[in-house]
């Protein structure tokens, strides 16, 4: 089976999908791998490290994509490189499927098995597949060392001899992967921190790091099978909003974590919010490139609202590309690695696991992914 590895096209992604060393075990179990020439250049990675793992280099692209059996990458690829791939093809990517349409058509029309990384169920056997938990676990790393660059104090308490210097207060908005990654590191950098989320149980993960989990009576919430919040009414985020601006206005950072899984990110900080905020505070928002938590957030830019800092920077795991490269790395092989077929040397789509039915969006020239057909047939 011949797997490509082709470079990332996004002009700002640092990140990339596929390392020497898992190379390297991909070519042992019995695969071709061909990777494009300068695949590992945003982590000095040179060409060498991949020829030395026993991939072929080419500089061709297009016919490294027309050649492959397989094709892996971190961002969905262009249409135009979709009708290049061949008639059963099998691509593995971050796909954002349920905002993709034409690239899901093209994918039909050409009859490629289309692997969606974000798809893959939360389930145990498949914890070391999940990119989104290893990249947002990063993002929450970044987003407070971003936003402790950003603000003019120092986040710890000090004892100085012209006194004591108070903690900055960091609240977070969410308490997934991204927040409780965002809580660990301000407390480890001293801050005092408040975290909310919609979801009560999750107050004693709040409070084993250290931070006070702050309550909002909203009434009747609750997360999803796969552990997401559950989408508010209008009614409950008005709530929540209300609570949240009393927190936000004695807080010197803000971070926003708070998604829903297909669609647009929940507005949760208001204009009227961020002008009640000190002068000088810090919003980062984690949701921007899916509509924003922040009013007034911008994707891939800072802006000042009122002497505030909302920072609404895209792709925050690649600002620490060479861990988010190992991590995505690692489980784009491990998904590899659980399907392979070692006497047949080949990725075996197996239909009765619950693994590839949930992460396999287009195969044979359908829609296979039920949550899929009924996003788009509602």
């Amino acid at each position: 089976m011949n797997i490509a590895v082709p470079r990332e096209a996004h002009k700002d992604e640092t990140r990339v999908s596929l390392l020497p060393e898992h190379v390297a075990k991909l070519v042992e179990a019995g695969a071709d791998v061909s990777v494009e020439s300068g695949l590992g250049q945003t982590l000095r990675i040179a060409d060498g490290e991949y020829v030395k793992s026993g991939a072929l280099l080419t500089t061709d692209r297009g016919e490294l994509i027309r050649q492959a059996d397989m094709v892996l990458q971190i961002r969905k690829p262009a249409v135009e490189e979709v009708e290049m791939m061949k008639t059963n093809c099998i691509f593995i990517s971050l796909l954002d499927p349920f905002n993709e349409l034409e690239l899901i058509n093209t994918f039909m029309a050409r009859n490629i098995s289309a692997i969606s990384m974000e798809m893959i169920p939360r389930i145990t056997r498949a914890q070391k597949m999940d990119v989104l938990s290893s990249q947002a676990n990063l993002a929450g790393y970044a987003a407070v060392i971003i936003a402790a660059e950003r603000l003019d104090k120092i986040l710890p308490m000090m004892m100085t001899p012209a006194g004591t210097i108070s903690p900055a207060r960091v609240f977070v908005i969410g308490v997934g992967v991204a927040g409780l990654q965002a809580i660990a590191t301000a407390k480890r950098l001293g801050a005092r921190v408040e975290a909310f989320d919609t979801r009560p149980v999750v107050e004693e993960q709040v409070k084993s790091l250290g931070a006070r989990f702050v309550k909002i009576d909203l009434g009747e919430t609750g997360q999803t099978t796969d552990g997401y919040a559950k989408a508010l009414t209008e009614e409950q985020l008005q709530k929540q909003r209300e609570g949240m601006a009393r927190v936000c206005q004695s807080s010197d950072i803000v971070i926003t974590t708070a998604q829903l899984f297909g669609r647009p990110a929940p507005l949760i900080v208001t204009e009227d919010m961020v002008h009640g905020m000190q002068p000088g505070s810090v919003i980062v928002d984690l949701a921007v490139e899916s509509g924003g938590n922040v009013a007034g957030s911008k994707v891939g830019r800072e802006v000042d609202v009122n002497q505030v800092c909302i920072i609404g920077l895209a792709n925050l795991p690649g600002k620490v590309a060479i861990n988010a490269s190992q991590m995505f790395s690692s489980n784009l092989y491990n998904l590899v690695d659980e399907f392979w077929n070692t006497e047949e040397k080949k990725f075996i789509l197996d239909f009765e696991d619950e693994i590839i039915k949930g992460c396999v969006i287009t195969h044979e020239g359908q829609i296979v992914n039920e949550m899929i057909v009924k996003h788009y047939s509602a």
